[in-house]
């Protein structure tokens, strides 16, 4: 009589995870057959009082950590030393971080149901996790397998959910509604969290996030000029973040009517 409850309850609970399988494959069918929200045109900033008082923190904190002018210019004109090269062992980091987020990558992929997205992106990690020692080398990209870049908020895209106002977050920066939400949820369903143990899961993700912030350096002349030689820096990095985004999330295919691209030209029109 044991034998049999024991069979009966392990039965139970493989259907219950079958049926809790199947419902979320379903659920993601589901939201994937709604298709994608539509591009947004224009600029949707109702907090841009809160978002410009976010901003001037952000561009302190850049000053603090060495961005901007130089400290003993008067605050007009940009300082004239030359941008410091990017050295071999910080695009090594970049890498290496950039390898150990692909697993995120991939599982966006297959969320938004694009399978080729996801096996290029795991064929780049198989190849650069082995040939490319751990990442520390993108051989992948040499090998022309470039990154397929994605995220929880291109989900949300894919699933129909809009982009909703605009945002700038302490410390990461421009951003939207949307992208803030999938922020979140990639932070919190990050593959890494549950393949690596504690505290080597806060190390492996450390690793991807410093590799965001080598960003800052090896794009160091663009930010430059969009926080320090513009007339209104907030304005340039809204716009730019919005164009950028919705030509990402498009796929290359923007409406030739978005405003956005008209308000880009004002600014660097001559």
């Amino acid at each position: 009589m044991k034998l049999l409850i024991k069979t009966t309850t392990r039965r139970g609970k493989g259907f219950r995870q079958h049926c809790t399988a199947a419902g979320l494959l379903g659920g993601i069918a589901l939201l994937a057959g709604c298709g994608p929200a539509a591009i947004p045109t224009g600029i949707d900033d109702p907090y841009e009082t809160a978002n410009r008082r976010v901003h001037a923190f952000n561009k302190s904190l850049d000053q603090s950590l060495g961005g901007g002018r130089d400290a003993e210019s008067d605050g007009t004109e940009a300082s004239d030393a030359p941008l410091k090269p990017v050295s071999p062992t910080l695009i090594a980091v970049s890498n290496f971080g950039t390898n150990l987020d692909t697993p995120r990558k991939i599982v966006n992929s297959l969320l938004q149901v694009r399978p080729g997205d996801a096996a290029r992106n795991t064929m780049r990690f198989g190849l650069n996790s082995t040939v490319g020692l751990l990442g520390l080398f993108d051989v992948a990209r040499a090998a022309g397998l470039p990154e397929v870049d994605t995220n929880f908020g291109e989900t949300l895209h894919v699933w129909g959910f809009p982009e909703g106002p605009y945002q700038e977050l302490p410390v990461v920066g421009p951003s939207t509604r949307r992208d803030t939400a999938g922020r979140v949820v990639d932070f919190a369903m990050n593959p890494l969290w549950y393949v690596f143990p504690w505290p080597q899961s806060i190390v492996a993700n450390g690793a991807t996030w410093a590799s965001e912030a080598t960003d800052r350096i090896r794009y160091g002349e663009t930010v430059e000029s969009i926080l320090y030689d513009s007339e209104d820096s907030y304005a340039q990095s809204r716009l730019i973040y919005l164009q950028n985004r919705r030509f990402e999330l498009s796929r290359g295919e923007l409406a030739e009517n978005d405003e956005s691209l008209d308000l880009f030209e004002e600014f660097y029109g001559d």
